[in-house]
């Protein structure tokens, strides 16, 4: 038995054992992204496309091989759906099949694959009793969406008026969809992946993504590191890092999916024994989330009492639906004029200590913990930047106290310039800090 599986085994739970079935897989269907439009390339719109279809190639068996962006150039599609193909099974496009002259995916393919262009009448028929439904007759430039290249099978997209496009070449296959996420996601769901799964044999995978908040990738990378270095090959180890936040994607692929999901599960278990402190939920649950489910179970009310964060961390309390159970209210005292007449802050605090100073945000939780009668509250002032800063409290320096009537903690930030960052990074450490108070205390 090697030392880290040894150390693994000591947190209590079993580690995943090599199975033998897994020597023997050597194949899995690989998929290349590629999304079309000079407004990706410029970042005029950002591309939210490839991640979602990626998350869904990975949940139903694929693996992502590459993605790409191209702009709306004849040249430049040809080009990286030929690399493409070379490298994968499947390529997935997304872009340029609308009806203004920029788009030219359809036409690009259909020259691609030496396909005649043809009028498909079900697709005008579909058209013209959409646009019936609107009052509208359709332009000549939606009929001339219907014209679709000979041999490719065609999709139906029932939430716009561009159709999807098949394609199969020497095994490999090309799909292309529109740009629009709706219409994209919609053709995926309903005709690409189940024609995929009927096509190809998927190996099936399996994934489960631990939250964390409180410490950094390298620290977390280091304690969990004796659960992770014994896995076996057929897992995979992602560490997402965001702004006092890191997520730790665990995956799995074999060919049994139960066996899959016991051993996922069984692996997340020896992770989280290693930093249960630190784990505050699962997949796609919030800070917000779970802090308010744990306020709703211990019968708690919050406030709050913000300056530099501007009302962004009431704002991810009240984006929980059902908040009004725990959340009581709170203030934007960002003057100090307000923070004395809505908290109560004297005015020879803030003078002698100035508005960022742990003096000014414990009178401040304290005052919110008075007026708006709760049992817990949080109270943040500091120095978002880029500018206000001085040598003594430079830009990026926040105070945070948080607690109850008789249990209040106070808590110092150095961050850096960037206003939004720092405002982002306070709001996921207050959260944290919140839901850790809560978990002491009750």
């Amino acid at each position: 038995m090697t030392r880290s599986r040894l150390d693994a085994s000591r947190s209590g739970w079993p580690i995943p054992r090599q199975n033998p079935i897994f020597a023997s897989i050597t194949k899995q269907m690989k998929v290349h992204i590629i999304t079309i439009g000079d407004e990706l390339l410029i970042g005029q719109i950002i591309n939210t496309n490839v991640a979602w279809m990626g998350e869904q190639v990975t949940l139903h068996g694929g693996q992502v091989v590459g993605s790409s962006t191209v702009g709306d150039t004849k040249e430049g599609i040809r080009r990286y759906v030929r690399m493409a193909m070379e490298e994968a099974d499947v390529v997935l496009l997304s872009g340029g099949l609308g009806p203004t002259k920029d788009d030219i995916t359809k036409n690009v393919l259909a020259e691609y694959f030496d396909s005649k262009m043809e009028f498909h009448e079900e697709t005008y028929e579909r058209l013209c009793k959409m646009f019936e439904r609107f009052g509208r007759d359709p332009l000549p430039s939606h009929k001339e969406q219907c014209y679709m290249p000979v041999g490719a099978k065609v999709l139906t997209n029932k939430r716009g008026t561009a159709p999807g496009m098949w394609f199969e070449k020497e095994g490999k296959v090309v799909v292309s969809m529109p740009g629009v996420p709706y219409e994209m996601k919609y053709l995926m769901e309903h005709e690409v992946i189940p024609a995929l799964l009927d096509k190809f044999t998927l190996l099936p995978s399996v994934y489960k993504t631990i939250l964390t908040a409180g410490t950094g990738e390298s620290v977390i990378a280091e304690l969990i590191a004796p659960v992770t270095d014994a896995l076996p090959p057929h897992f995979k180890v992602a560490f997402l890092p965001n702004l006092g936040k890191v997520r730790v994607r665990l995956g799995a692929y074999g060919t049994d999916k139960v066996q899959l999901e016991k051993e996922v599960e069984e692996a997340v278990a020896s992770v989280v024994a290693l930093m249960p402190d630190l784990v505050f939920g699962y997949d796609m649950a919030t800070q917000e989330g779970v802090l308010g489910e744990l306020l709703k179970a211990n019968n708690l009310r919050l406030s709050t009492a913000e300056s530099c964060t501007g009302g962004y961390v009431a704002h991810r309390i009240t984006s929980v639906s059902g908040s009004s159970a725990y959340y009581v209210g709170g203030v934007v005292a960002y003057a100090n004029e307000v923070k004395m007449q809505k908290l109560g802050v004297s005015e020879a605090i803030l003078e002698n200590n100035g508005a960022v100073s742990e003096e000014t945000v414990i009178a401040m939780v304290n005052g919110a913990l008075e007026r708006y009668n709760s049992d817990i509250s949080v109270a943040i002032s500091g120095i978002a930047g880029p500018t206000g800063g001085t040598e003594a409290k430079p830009v990026g320096t926040i105070w945070i106290a948080l607690g109850s009537q008789n249990n209040v903690k106070t808590y110092k930030l150095q961050l850096g310039k960037d206003r939004l960052k720092n405002i982002e990074y306070t709001g996921n450490f207050c959260l944290n800090k919140l839901r850790c108070f809560v978990l002491e205390n009750y």
